[in-house]
């Protein structure tokens, strides 16, 4: 039998707040002050994103190569496991843990910057590097702070890019490479996603409304989300579920087949039934198209009385952070009896089948001990994540 992995460990930054204690606070609270009106991303005026707030931590005197957005946002994460990862090193060696994450904008914004320049001044600028912009960044990044030699790798799959980064490191550990992973994920704004997402058709005119009649689109957002996956610990990483229908280059199965799919293998890995789930965080985008497909698929699985929500509507959609930004949510709702609410404007849409999406305030009987995070990406490429007790 398969030893059992667990979450030991979880540091994040989202526009909900920069340490757990906070971000949890305002998730239960439903607070959305982090959802704000940004001028400089879309090229045809403002829009509504979800930003981290505050100064980010300097990396001028790191190599150029690491000197992004997205590395400060990481950086911050980093420092709040650095104690645990020390006593991770003494134990099992720098040569054993793995560092396995998720991205989909690495250092772009970098990259955004110094060709304006570019087109300015006839040249790069001297704090440009092109290695910036490079997808296996975040992860190099997180070696070189730690001072980590084990395997090394930064998936890219879109929105489920740091969910599916927990089933690599399944795949690890089992497999004798690594005794522990630091899985995550780190994604920051920048005017590639904002402007290709408009150019689908896929953003908010105002703040996302997740699951409503009146749902027009997404709030991109940005984010940090690191965990540590090992052989001890209080939450179990219990099963990951992944599948992928390719439906379509960016919309969802119209029946949600694949969700349903990844779903179901997450709870079969687990040896779970649907009834044993205490809360379902969906993936909840707020486009017409996903949330009806996640809708259909969710009722499908679990009917119409477990517990669920989207957190989009306080932390925006986060990219590649997403997956793991969710099962962190998630991990900070284990244990106690708070659910995460569903932030909308209470205007059901009729043409979706009926599931439990939940106020602010509403609470498990006893204690939540078993929660499921859902990632849907372009192409159909799905992955859910349970976690509990």
């Amino acid at each position: 039998m398969q030893q059992p992995l667990f979450i030991s460990h979880y540091a994040m930054i989202n526009a909900l707040g920069r340490d757990n204690q906070s971000i949890k606070r305002n998730l239960l609270a439903g607070n959305q002050s982090g959802i704000v009106s940004n001028d400089t991303l879309l090229n045809e005026g403002p829009i509504f994103v979800g930003a981290v707030q505050g100064e980010l931590p300097t990396l001028n005197d790191r190599a150029i190569e690491f000197q992004t957005r997205n590395n400060q946002l990481a950086a911050l994460a980093i420092a709040q496991l650095a104690d645990p990862i020390a006593e991770l090193k003494q134990q099992y060696g720098a040569q054993r843990i793995a560092v396995i994450v998720g991205t989909s904008t690495s250092g772009i914004a970098q990259g955004e910057q110094a060709m304006k320049a570019r087109h300015a001044q006839g040249e790069f600028p001297s704090e440009y590097h092109y290695q910036q912009q490079e997808m296996d960044n975040l992860a190099q990044f997180i070696c070189s702070e730690l001072g980590l030699q084990g395997i090394a790798l930064t998936l890219s799959t879109a929105c489920s890019s740091s969910a599916k980064a927990f089933a690599t490191a399944q795949e690890m550990i089992a497999s004798g490479l690594a005794d522990a992973a630091i899985v995550g994920g780190v994604d920051s704004l920048c005017g590639m996603t904002v402007n290709g997402f408009s150019a689908l058709a896929s953003t908010s005119a105002g703040v996302s409304n997740p699951s409503s009649r009146n749902r027009d689109g997404i709030n991109l957002g940005e984010a940090a989300a690191l965990c540590i996956v090992q052989k001890q610990g209080r939450v179990k990483l219990l099963g990951v579920g992944e599948s992928s229908d390719a439906h379509h280059m960016s919309a969802p199965h119209p029946q949600g087949e694949g969700a349903a799919a990844a779903m179901t293998a997450a709870l079969n890995a687990a040896s779970y039934q649907a009834g044993d789930v205490d809360y379902v965080n969906l993936h909840g985008t707020a486009t017409p198209k996903n949330d009806e497909m996640e809708a259909i698929a969710v009722a499908t699985v679990f009917g119409k009385d477990t517990p669920c929500s989207s957190s989009k509507g306080m932390i925006g959609h986060t990219l590649g952070a997403a997956g793991a930004t969710e099962v962190g949510l998630c991990w900070l709702l284990i244990g106690g009896s708070d659910y995460a609410p569903h932030i909308w404007d209470a205007q059901q849409d009729e043409s979706l089948p009926a599931i439990n999406l939940v106020a602010v305030g509403t609470q498990h009987p006893t204690k939540i001990t078993t929660c499921l995070s859902n990632s849907f990406a372009f192409g159909g490429n799905n992955v859910s994540v349970l976690i509990g007790l």
